[in-house]
């Protein structure tokens, strides 16, 4: 609340709010503006002798809430000299007494005005000008600052005095009002008065809010009725108690799953094989299930030399199923035993070995999976009837990274245990991970000295082989090197860790990846006996050092663009069996593909963007026939280097050809920022129009002079590679006027500008001088009614095919700082007669 009146009116308004409960929390500040100073008066307005002590101090209260604005009154001698004088003029021409009253500032004020018209006075005699021109007297009393009775005296150049103000405060200790801060006019400056700050009623640590929380009425915070409150914590409590319900009961769902053991499978619910399911080798059927590994898919004996192969296998709900026996003869059922179960039940992928079930009663203990007719995958590699061609064995590699992709992001984590005789395959020639998890069951009193033992090693990283305890699970960057030995393998078809014309055994070979040799020690692998992007991707799996090796996420990009033509084969069978392969997959296969098309277009689509206007490349790409079109007013930019000819007969063309990539990808960066159209570059030529293919109206001329100006000040501090002591001289030249645009050609399609404007905007850049805009009189005409830009008039100029032409320099622009909307609602105020 702002009060300008006398104390007296000031104290009874406040003696009012104080009344009406205004001032006790400070949510009403109040401001008095005091005209006419007086020490006795502001330093305690609050108090007056003939009042009660009871009203004063009720008037005490109530200023707490004020704060004064005032005019400072100067300590200094000159003022306090000053003073005296004007009391004894006061006193002995006018028989006026102030007493103990102070001088008012008004009168230093008039004071000052005199001295300040005596200056200007004084100036224009000075000058030579009359003494009775008002308007020259005027002028010189504006934008000046000199020493008056308070201080320095500045006036702006509206002729008023940039006047200093004082903010006054009450001290609530002293109930004296005390200066707390000071605004200079001249600087404009607020600034606080050291020691001091403003007390804010109430307690208040800041000011308050322009309104306050529940309105000036309290009609913004309505009381809340009662049956309102009792219904939200009921709401509450009802949310709470769902959610806590939901909780409980899904862990006791959790536990009663688990407690349950539907993985339990008994003996007697298996029709098992009395005699060995037996398999003979060909083409299209053929199984051999490792069993160097207690753990693998089935139990083999590999009988006489007829190769017939035997797998234990049995029938569970009249499903094949894989058995795979367990060297104990008790296994203890504990939670985390439970727990692990669990997460392996619930793994469901293409390429993971579906686990069923589990036989725990002593004395036969055996794992039971989904059964893989065709084997591992070291057995169809170590098979030579088997033709694999490379996109049979990138089918391989690719299902293989996916089942590892999907094991990693999975609760297992990671395999630790990967090899090629845990790799099987489906009767659709599906590759599928099995032997993950259950750690603690694997055999761990084995025959360190056993060749079986070492052969196993083999895909083990050397960071494991280097650990004290191997047998305590593995890594996720382990399995990636397990990985490399694999698809070597399935790259040279020799075996695992084949090292070409030298010989090892499993242990030497062991020995020598532990140690860690300079180069490490690894199978050899032939560079020209595949594609050079699978040896890259082998090395980098089985690299000596895990951070260095890649994540099986991003393995499936490298792999997948290997594995595109699934279409050629050596045999039928093979072609046969990929079709079946790829029967389930078909759908992920095709949003794969989808998603590399659309990737592609989308680059397509940026490229044909950057070589055409959006709108006319929107055109090509919808197969529309693009016109040509007229436009009846477009502005072209033309500019070229000044001395480019003898400065490449100094550089070599590379220097040259960095110059210019230099030069245009600034200015490309520069008239991203304007409505301008870039059409081509021959050269040191650079072309550049505005008002097409999209309209613009005339804003067309004001877009490409301000580009000239922004590109003439990039090219001012442009710095040559070659050549950082020369200054890039850039000539311009722009014209406005009708013209013609449309695609020429269909290699390399072109969008061209045709018309006698293209020619005459090329006539004013080769007539025009190097660090300058030259702008035709059409140009001129247009950028007059924007009414922001400088020109100078440079003359006739003789012009090849239109005579002379009175032509302009383009200087600068004026009200720059504008807003872009600011600038737009100007020029079309400026351009609506246009």
């Amino acid at each position: 609340i702002l009060i300008c009146g006398s104390p007296d009116t000031v104290r009874e308004i406040l003696l009012a709010a104080e009344e009406i409960n205004m001032v006790q929390n400070g949510e009403y500040v109040f401001f008095s503006i005091e005209l006419f100073t007086s020490k006795s008066e502001s330093q305690k307005p609050w108090h007056r002798e003939e009042d009660t002590p009871e009203k004063n101090q009720r008037a005490r209260k109530a200023f707490e809430s004020l704060l004064t604005v005032t005019a400072p009154i100067p300590e200094t001698p000159e003022y306090a000299e000053f003073s005296r004088e004007v009391k004894n003029i006061a006193w002995k021409e006018f028989g006026f007494d102030y007493g103990t009253e102070e001088v008012n500032t008004f009168v230093t004020a008039v004071h000052e005005a005199v001295l300040l018209y005596v200056l200007a006075v004084n100036e224009t005699l000075s000058e030579g000008f009359d003494i009775t021109d008002g308007q020259v007297i005027t002028e010189k009393m504006w934008n000046r600052t000199f020493e008056g009775i308070t201080g320095n005296v500045s006036i702006n150049s509206n002729g008023d005095r940039n006047a200093d103000y004082a903010l006054m405060d009450m001290n609530p200790k002293t109930g004296i009002f005390e200066l707390v801060a000071m605004y200079y006019g001249a600087s404009k400056q607020f600034i606080d008065i050291e020691g001091k700050r403003i007390h804010w009623a109430g307690d208040r640590q800041g000011p308050p809010p322009d309104t306050p929380p529940c309105g000036f009425d309290g009609s913004e915070c309505p009381e809340t009725p009662q049956y309102a409150i009792v219904t939200a914590i009921l709401a509450a409590l009802l949310i709470v108690l769902s959610i806590i319900s939901i909780l409980v009961y899904r862990h006791y769902k959790f536990e009663a799953e688990i407690a349950s053991m539907s993985w339990r499978i008994k003996p007697e619910e298996l029709t098992m094989n009395m005699s060995y399911k037996r398999h003979f080798d060909s083409k299209l059927s053929f199984t051999r299930l490792s069993g160097s590994n207690s753990f693998s898919c089935g139990t083999l004996t590999l009988a006489d030399p007829s190769r017939q192969i035997f797998t234990k296998t049995a029938y569970y709900k009249s499903t094949l199923v894989a058995i795979k026996p367990l060297n104990k003869t008790k296994i203890e059922i504990s939670r985390p035993f439970l727990l692990e179960i669990r997460m392996i039940k619930s793994l469901q992928h293409d390429h993971i070995a579906r686990f069923i079930g589990a036989c725990v009663d002593s004395p036969t203990c055996f794992l039971i999976t989904e059964y893989c007719p065709k084997g591992s995958l070291q057995d169809i590699l170590e098979n030579d009837q088997i033709q694999l061609d490379w996109t049979f064995r990138y089918s391989l590699m690719h299902d293989l990274i996916k089942g590892m992709a999907y094991l990693h992001s999975s609760e297992v984590r990671f395999h630790g245990n990967l090899m090629s005789s845990n790799c099987v395959v489906d009767s659709r020639f599906v590759l599928k991970i099995t032997d993950f998890g259950f750690h603690s069951l694997r055999v761990s009193d084995e025959n360190v000295d056993s060749y079986d033992y070492w052969r196993r090693k083999l895909w083990t990283a050397p960071e494991l082989l280097r650990m004290p305890n191997q047998s305590a699970g593995g890594t996720q960057k382990g399995d990636v090197y397990a990985f490399a030995i694999t698809a070597h393998e399935i790259v040279v078809r020799q075996g695992s860790f084949f090292l070409g014309l030298s010989d090892a055994s499993p242990k030497e070979i062991v020995e020598n990846v532990k140690n860690g040799q300079n180069p490490p020690f690894r199978p050899f692998l032939d560079e020209e006996r595949c594609d050079e992007k699978v040896v890259e991707m082998i090395r980098r799996c089985w690299s000596e050092d895990p951070s260095e090796r890649p994540e099986f996420q991003a393995l499936k990009s490298v792999i997948r663009k290997l594995n595109k033509d699934n279409d050629s084969g050596n045999i039928l069978d093979n072609l046969l069996s990929r079709m079946e392969q790829y029967a389930n997959n078909l759908e992920t296969l095709v949003e794969e593909r989808t998603a590399d098309y659309l990737e592609e277009k989308r680059k397509a689509e940026d490229l044909l963007y950057q070589l055409l206007p959006r709108s006319v490349a929107s055109q090509l790409i919808r197969g529309e026939s693009v016109t040509a079109e007229a436009f009846d007013s477009v502005t072209i930019y033309f500019s070229d280097i000044v001395g480019f000819t003898a400065l490449s007969a100094e550089s070599t063309p590379m220097q040259i050809v960095d110059l210019l990539n230099d030069l245009y990808t600034c200015f490309d960066s520069i008239i991203e920022n304007f409505d301008v159209y870039k059409v081509e570059t021959i050269g040191d030529a650079y072309m550049v129009v505005s008002g097409l293919p999209v309209r613009n109206g005339n804003f067309h001329a004001r877009e490409i002079a301000r580009m000239s100006l922004a590109l003439l000040s990039a090219v001012m501090s442009f710095s040559i590679r070659h050549r950082t002591n020369e200054q890039l001289k850039l000539r311009i030249g722009i014209h406005t006027g009708p013209c013609a645009a449309g695609v020429v050609g269909l290699k390399m399609p072109r969008y061209c500008l045709f018309g006698d404007t293209v020619n005459t905007a090329s006539r004013m850049e080769s007539t025009g001088l190097p660090l300058k805009i030259h702008v035709s009189p059409q140009t001129k005409e247009v950028l007059d009614c924007f009414g922001t830009f400088r020109l100078d008039l440079r003359g006739e100029v003789e012009m090849k095919g239109k005579g002379k032409v009175t032509t302009y320099c383009l200087l600068g622009e004026e009200n720059a700082t504008l807003l872009p909307e600011q600038t737009a609602v100007s020029d079309n105020k400026r351009c609506s007669k246009t």
